[in-house]
């Protein structure tokens, strides 16, 4: 796990990792609620916007192909943009 980040309600928490993926979690739990796939290099960091409605992970290192932000809806798994 690269990055960490809690929902500004405190009711999901995003992981970005050196699988290349971000998965959402509740904290209260530990369930796994969604995994979201969509870089090729490993996720180094994530962050909600204020209000929670979409969360940003970012993805690349020297030499990899994949140095983007990407930003997805946190409840569904939809990714937004990228």
């Amino acid at each position: 796990v690269n990055s960490v980040a809690f929902s500004p309600d405190g009711h999901m928490l995003a992981s970005g990792s050196e699988d290349k993926t971000v998965r959402v979690w509740n904290p209260s739990t530990g369930e796994e609620k969604q995994s979201l796939r969509g870089h090729s290099a490993p996720v180094n960091s994530v962050a909600f916007s204020p209000d929670g409605s979409m969360l940003a992970s970012g993805s690349g290192q020297l030499g990899a192909s994949d140095n983007t932000v990407r930003l997805w809806d946190p409840l569904t798994g939809e990714e937004k943009s990228s």
